[in-house]
Formats: structure tokens, C-alpha cells, sequence
């Protein structure tokens, strides 16, 4: 995701929406086909889904918090799947060592404070991890290449990788229609 610029080129203006129709639009995942190609659709389809929920949105409407306590938000959401698309592809299949993008000490949870959060930066690094889990992805010879996850102290399976973002992706998109609901009324995937 990256940023929508106003005519100069710069940053969004205030208010603006952040998401561009183009980076929300979902491709149908096949009927039939192979299993590689079948998971690569649908973890793009759930990709698609979450810009889709964020789509004409300004900044404060992308941090309006689910409800207190909790610090849920779209933005949030974005920032935590930029996380977890980090983790997974990068470290986990690609034996990179590297932090996460908001957090040097691996909490997930600090992508959620919002407080100070840009969008901008948020789908800007989001894009990225996205496009770096894609090309890992289509430079694996098969989806039995397998990497450490370290918090499970297991090797697993660029298979496993894709479902579990896929699992991801889903039960966060089930968030993002009721937090999108909350900000303006839209329903519906």
C-alpha cells in the first residue's frame, strides 16, 4: 500500500483519503487449479480485502479505536499484518534478521497504538513487506521449503506460511468489517 499523493506529488493533504481503488481491487481466487497457485490467490484476495475495508478513509477515521479498552483499529490492523507479512516471509522462510517494523523487541502489539501512527508509513511499509513475501514466495523451487519460527521452535513449511497468512488475513478481515461499520456504516466484503 503506499500513500495517495495530492497533484504535486507530496504527501496525502489532510483528510485525504489513503487508499487507492487499485491497491482494494479483488480478483476472484480460481475454482480449480493447483495448490500453490490456489494459495497465492487467496492470500492476495485477503490482502486486497483489508485495503478494501480501509479504502476512502482518512487518517482519523483509519485510528477510530473498536471500542475501549482495546487499541484496535483499521490502522492497527494494516500495521500488524505489515508486521506479521514481515515475520513469516522475511524471518521465518527467509532466515532474514531483522526487527519489526515498530517494535526492536518483536511485540506485535506496539503495531496497534496508532496514537502517533502515520498512515502513510503504515501502508507504505505494509506494501513493501507485501511485495517482499511475494517475491520469497515466487522464488521458493516449492512449498516445502521450510524455515525456523523460533517462537514455536519448529521448522515449517512456505505452505504452512501461506495458510497461516491466509488465517491471518481472514479473522483480521472479520474485524475490519465491524471496525469499518463503527467508522461509517459500509457493510459487506
Amino acid at each position: 500500500m503506499a500513500s495517495e499523493s495530492n497533484e504535486a506529488g507530496g504527501s496525502p493533504a489532510a483528510g485525504a483519503p489513503i487508499v487507492r481503488a487499485e491497491w482494494s481491487e479483488r480478483i476472484t481466487p480460481p475454482y480449480t487449479g493447483g495448490e500453490r497457485a490456489s494459495l497465492r490467490a487467496y492470500l492476495d484476495f485477503h490482502r486486497a480485502t483489508l485495503a478494501m475495508k480501509c479504502e476512502g478513509l482518512t487518517d482519523e477515521e483509519l485510528r477510530e479505536r473498536s471500542m475501549p479498552p482495546s487499541t484496535l483499529s483499521l490502522l492497527g490492523l494494516v500495521r500488524h499484518m505489515a508486521e506479521v507479512e514481515r515475520v513469516w516471509f522475511r524471518r521465518v522462510i527467509n532466515g532474514e534478521d531483522l526487527t519489526c517494523v515498530w517494535s526492536e523487541a518483536g511485540d506485535f502489539q506496539q503495531a496497534y497504538d496508532v496514537r502517533t501512527a502515520s498512515s502513510a508509513e503504515a501502508f507504505a511499509a505494509w506494501r513493501d513487506e507485501v511485495e517482499h513475501a511475494r517475491r520469497i514466495e515466487r522464488a521458493a523451487p516449492s512449498l516445502e521449503v521450510t524455515g525456523h519460527q523460533p517462537r514455536w521452535g519448529a521448522d515449517v513449511s512456505l505452505r504452512l506460511v501461506m495458510l497461516h497468512l491466509i488465517h491471518e488475513y481472514a479473522r483480521h478481515n472479520g474485524h475490519a468489517d465491524f471496525l469499518r461499520e463503527g467508522v461509517d456504516g459500509t457493510v459487506g466484503a
